[in-house]
């Protein structure tokens, strides 16, 4: 297999390597079962060392593409065949969570919040008083797509990006813009207000079933519903995270005429892994995935601030049938988060919890 490292790429080798073979293990040039080159061999082949390779492989362990088996190498346990033969689709959970939108979080530096807080209040003068825009301010929109472009692999626009005060309020403008007719498909278990939301909008909901890995194949492709809302980095209250082979599965759900995908990823950016949790948004290739996700964790959940990406053919539909909602989060609390993901502070407290779980989870 060929793998190229382009010196001129931004990214580190590691990275280039691992989405080279990631890319194979998608296209089934890498099947279910292989076992891959040696670390030796791939570092040979492409000039880079076998720490960089090792990297690699680490990355796609911790997202469900391969494993690690002790004296006898990496083997692929991605499968592309995932929602039509399911032999362990087995109804198995993880331990479940002590909490979901209300578990207690890693605490942001209050003296950085309060810092940055005292400095929008220089800057910015009397403007934090003024209205925000109906979609969010601008400042804020464009930071939080520089984030999601460098951090998470989602390329949008900005104005695909709508504020709202909380995921529960973004819940039911999304009901507004795909339609009370439709049918949601929600996990079982999941967050309680997500059913609390959809049963207040009156639209019908189906339950489906978690597995071990995600949602049940069965349960999935029997479904009448063409919305399919899933948490697919940690389910609560049951801890269920999707495997690599089971978002694919999603995506390939949803490749049918009209049907789409609300992506809530909430909690994602505390993941261990050496990188940033792999996104549907990212992945689909029918701009038909919703991804939401809020600062609640990642600040305080005090703030109540949310946001959503849509795809970009709903933008223009979002104007006409909801433009005219004001934006519920207040201006100040918008500049404030805009200076957070600007100026470092909101990505460093991120990696700073990252590698702390890390240490404790190794023991060091």
């Amino acid at each position: 297999m060929k793998y190229i490292i382009e010196k001129n790429d931004s990214s580190p080798a590691y990275l280039q390597l691992y989405r080279q073979v990631r890319s194979y293990i998608v296209k089934g040039i890498y099947p279910y079962g292989c076992k891959l080159p040696s670390k030796r061999i791939i570092a040979d082949e492409v000039g880079v060392s076998t720490v960089t390779v090792e990297h690699a492989y680490a990355l796609l362990c911790d997202e469900g593409y391969i494993e690690a088996r002790q004296r006898s190498g990496y083997f692929v346990i991605f499968r592309t065949d995932d929602g039509f033969v399911s032999p362990s689709d087995k109804y198995s959970l993880h331990t479940p969570l002590t909490s979901h939108h209300t578990s207690t979080s890693p605490e942001f530096p209050f003296s950085v919040l309060t810092k940055t807080m005292r400095g929008v209040i220089s800057d910015f003068g009397e403007a934090i008083l003024d209205k925000s825009p109906n979609s969010g301010c601008i400042e804020l929109r464009e930071a939080i797509r520089q984030y999601l472009a460098r951090s998470r692999g989602i390329t949008a626009e900005t104005q695909q990006i709508i504020i709202g005060s909380g995921s529960e309020y973004l819940y039911s403008l999304i009901v507004e813009l795909l339609g009370r007719k439709r049918i949601y498909a929600i996990e079982a278990p999941s967050y309680k207000k997500i059913e609390q939301v959809y049963r207040s909008c009156d639209v019908r909901y189906e339950m489906l079933p978690l597995g071990s890995d995600g949602i049940r194949s069965t349960a999935l492709w029997d479904t009448d519903a063409d919305i399919l809302h899933i948490t697919p980095y940690r389910s609560f209250p049951s801890g269920v995270t999707a495997t690599a082979s089971k978002r694919h599965e999603y995506l390939r759900w949803a490749e049918k005429a009209d049907r789409y995908i609300v992506e809530d990823d909430f909690e994602s950016e505390f993941s261990i892994s050496k990188k940033p949790e792999e996104t549907l948004f990212s992945h689909t290739t029918k701009d038909n995935v919703i991804y939401m996700n809020t600062f609640s964790k990642t600040v305080s959940s005090s703030l109540r601030v949310g946001y959503m990406v849509l795809p970009k053919h709903l933008v223009s539909l979002f104007n006409e049938k909801l433009g005219f909602y004001s934006c519920t989060v207040p201006t100040f609390i918008q500049y404030v988060l805009a200076e957070l993901i600007l100026g470092g502070d909101f990505e460093r407290h991120i990696n700073r919890v990252r590698r702390k779980k890390r240490k404790e989870i190794n023991g060091k």
